[in-house]
């Protein structure tokens, strides 16, 4: 459950320029190649934004506002665990702020924070679509419905023992 360290820089810059020449250079083609950097990467390196805006004739403002604007999307390198606390409304009505608030103690961290070993971040998410089995969340994009605080320690017992075997 680990997430998977970043490629050094050159590797990066070589993703980049592949996605850019995959993609060509149509505007609409910049959320595929920030997907595409995401997901190779696990983040957008602001030292690539300059490259990007520039391919599609776009200002660095620009694509930093697109990058922005989608929650999706960070700029600087993932937690090895991400959790994501679902915050739309039918997770909030069955204890999902229960649940937030159970999450920020364990973790030791506030939403969009990192637990003081770097191991974990606490984001939030607006819907995964599990409104019948609410409240829900991911770790590592792995989702789980129905969680409880109890639940919750249990998942994340589970992989903390995934990571210290590491």
């Amino acid at each position: 459950m680990n997430a998977q360290p970043a490629p050094a820089a050159a590797a990066v810059s070589d993703i980049v320029a592949e996605l850019l020449a995959h993609h060509g250079t149509r505007q609409d083609q910049l959320l595929p190649v920030l997907h595409g950097l995401q997901d190779s990467v696990g983040y957008i390196p602001p030292d690539q934004v300059d490259k990007i805006a520039a391919h599609f004739n776009l200002s660095r403002a620009e694509v930093h506002g697109v990058i922005t604007f989608y929650h999706y999307f960070r700029s600087e390198p993932p937690a090895r665990c991400v959790v994501q606390i679902c915050r739309a409304e039918a997770c909030q009505s069955m204890g999902g702020d229960r649940l937030l608030d159970h999450a920020e103690q364990a973790l030791g961290c506030g939403l969009h924070g990192h637990s003081a070993d770097g191991t974990f971040a606490l984001e939030p998410v607006y819907c995964l679509g599990l409104c019948a089995s609410s409240p829900a969340l991911t770790i590592n994009e792995a989702v789980f419905a129905r969680v409880t605080p109890a639940r919750f320690d249990a998942l994340i017992a589970d992989v903390k023992a995934v990571t210290e075997a590491a």
